[in-house]
């Protein structure tokens, strides 16, 4: 931003607004999906104490394994079973009993000790066996007859998995339909089954796909970031998550199937519950690697943290139409078309499992030794990251190895084919971090460069024992474009404070000096308490793209602030009637001086 005439120079202190935690809004329960196409998973029972120890509560398996479900027992985890694709048939066709013989044996036989509360018939029938898509329906009313009858029908609700790409179009969210070639076969007669069994639809998400498929489309409207949002021109909706309007989008879609009990028009009866049956997020995952660069572990904790904080805590108010969900008293559940809808989500998926196929390993929420992926582990209690804030840390090379170690290691981390290595131009004869000119320097700025951009987690570090992890900054260590993330004062106080919500909640910038009594708290403003915490928040990712936006309440500036005393100024200019504010925040006792605070006053 060019500065005009006159330039305000003031030394301030940097404050943001304390973390609160309040009890979680009813809004709904996250649970995970454990697959186990792998061959290096641990072993069920400690799968469960995995399971309790991180608070999860609901599971979704994939077949009915006794040595999974007797582990299960007396946990108070619920449980959702699968009748598989190659089963389905036979519980259509029910020869012999076939539905209550399975029932008896992969359900009662377990229950109530093992807490099962769902039966999945098949998983995204219409995508991988379209050929048993008119015995769909047939073989849920036959499991449901079956639990009936063995008096289990109110505590185990019968259910199928669908695929999104059942809808088409989807976009926008009161646009959604199903398609064509199941809508009135299958759709219809499906969704009248589950209203009148009190069951729910459930459906798989993968929110990153649209997002790859829709160039232009912002990240952070995927990663529940604050964003400007998409309207839906259709319903006068303003939709600020991806997860949101595929959600809606699949509620509009029932709306319009006819009814052989309820309708209006020709269309389902929309009442004050819904008059649909609500939808359970069968699977809901992000990558932590690859698909066009969208997968990094950052970006996983992102889409994780602000899933759960969403289910769990609600949305609210004033902050959700600026496009972040706060930690707040007052939340309130659900999507702009149904807010009052519960959510339910399985995230797909506990581990990275090995034998699926590549492009579907790496969605765990842990690795096989039950380490997690992701930098701060998800809190499956109130939502968001656990953990408290990030803390900063960096990579660093081991002279313990010798020069030929870090040659080879530094030779891997500077191969930068794929975009997702180390950029190590900076390093090259004649640029910025040539020198020192030495293998350890070299290796140290490559390891960390490679570190950082693949979200700090602890195996981008490891360069087969030539990397360390250090909490401190390195001493000396070159930074060639140094850069800082600020507070865009333009965009008033509401949007910073959605922002500053984001930042220091689901975010997990460190504002730890910045809550009242801290060292870092004065001024009490808006824009400083956002600045300090965007530009937190900012070099806590590594600077990547992406993580100074805050829905343009965000600025990038290269060069330094003036300082005065060490201390970060405020550079203030006038352009007709407009003000505009650049703000880069750090303590300062020198705030104090009477004249200082007076000017800080009055850019209140």
């Amino acid at each position: 931003m060019a500065l005009m005439s006159r330039l305000l120079l003031l030394i301030l202190l940097g404050a943001a607004l304390p973390i609160l935690f309040f009890t979680p809004a009813e809004g709904g329960e996250v649970g995970v999906c454990y697959g186990r196409v792998a061959t290096d998973l641990p072993d069920p029972a400690s799968v469960v104490q995995l399971l309790k120890k991180n608070g999860i509560t609901m599971v979704r398996i994939y077949d009915t394994d006794p040595t999974v479900l007797r582990s299960l027992a007396n946990t108070n985890i619920k449980v959702t079973v699968e009748l598989t694709n190659e089963e389905l048939p036979l519980a259509a066709a029910d020869q012999n009993n076939f539905a209550l013989q399975w029932v008896q044996s992969n359900v009662k036989a377990y229950y109530p000790a093992t807490l099962i509360n769902g039966v999945t018939v098949g998983n995204e029938v219409f995508k991988e066996a379209s050929q048993l898509n008119s015995q769909l329906v047939p073989a849920m009313k036959n499991v449901q007859a079956a639990l009936a009858k063995l008096g289990m029908a109110d505590a185990v609700k019968v259910t199928t998995p669908i695929a999104f790409d059942a809808l088409n179009p989807s976009f926008p969210p009161s646009a959604g339909t199903f398609r064509d070639d199941i809508a009135l076969s299958v759709m219809s007669p499906m969704v009248d089954f589950l209203q009148q069994t009190g069951s729910y639809l459930m459906v798989n998400f993968y929110p990153y796909l649209a997002y790859l498929a829709t160039p232009g489309m912002s990240i952070d409207y995927l990663l529940f970031r604050p964003n400007n949002g998409v309207l839906d021109t259709g319903s006068g909706q303003t939709y600020f998550s991806l997860f949101d309007a595929q959600l809606d989008a699949v509620y509009y879609a029932m709306e319009k199937l006819p009814s052989s009990s309820m309708h209006v028009g020709g269309m389902r009866k929309l009442t004050a519950g819904g008059g649909t049956p609500e939808v359970h997020h069968g699977e809901e995952g992000h990558p932590n690697k690859g698909h066009g660069g969208v997968g990094t572990p950052q970006n996983a904790q992102d889409f994780m943290a602000g899933l759960t904080h969403q289910v769990l805590q609600g949305n609210s108010g004033t902050a959700a139409a600026n496009g972040h969900r706060p930690l707040t008293a007052s939340a309130v559940r659900g999507t702009p078309h149904r807010p009052n809808a519960d959510l339910n989500v399985y995230i797909f998926a506990l581990f990275n499992e090995n034998n699926k196929p590549e492009d579907d390993q790496d969605f765990g929420l842990f690795y096989p030794n039950q380490q997690p992926v992701y930098p701060n582990p998800i809190d499956f209690v109130h939502g968001g990251t656990s953990g408290g804030p990030l803390q900063p840390s960096y990579c660093v090379a081991n002279a313990a190895v010798g020069d030929a170690a870090l040659q080879a290691a530094l030779d891997f981390a500077c191969d930068n084919r794929d975009g997702n290595r180390a950029d190590c131009s900076a390093i090259q004869p004649g640029q910025p971090c040539f020198e020192p000119d030495t293998k350890l320097a070299h290796a140290s700025y490559a390891f960390n460069d490679y570190y950082q951009k693949n979200g700090r987690v602890k195996s981008a570090c490891d360069f087969s024992g030539a990397g360390t992890i250090v909490n401190q900054a390195p001493s000396g260590a070159c930074d060639p474009s140094p850069s800082w993330c600020v507070a865009n004062a333009a965009v008033g106080d509401t949007r910073l404070q959605a922002a500053l919500d984001y930042a220091c909640g689901p975010g997990a910038a460190n504002c730890t000096d910045i809550q009242p009594g801290a060292r870092c708290f004065d001024p009490d403003t808006k824009v400083a308490h956002a600045s300090f915490a965007f530009n937190s928040y900012y070099q806590l990712r590594g600077r990547a793209t992406g993580t100074c936006d805050f829905a343009g309440a965000g600025i990038i500036v290269q060069q330094a602030p003036s300082k005065l005393a060490s201390e970060f100024v405020i550079l203030v200019s006038r352009k007709g009637n407009e003000r505009f504010g650049l703000l880069m925040v750090i303590c300062s006792t020198l705030y104090r001086d009477r004249q200082l605070r007076a000017a800080v006053n009055g850019l209140r």
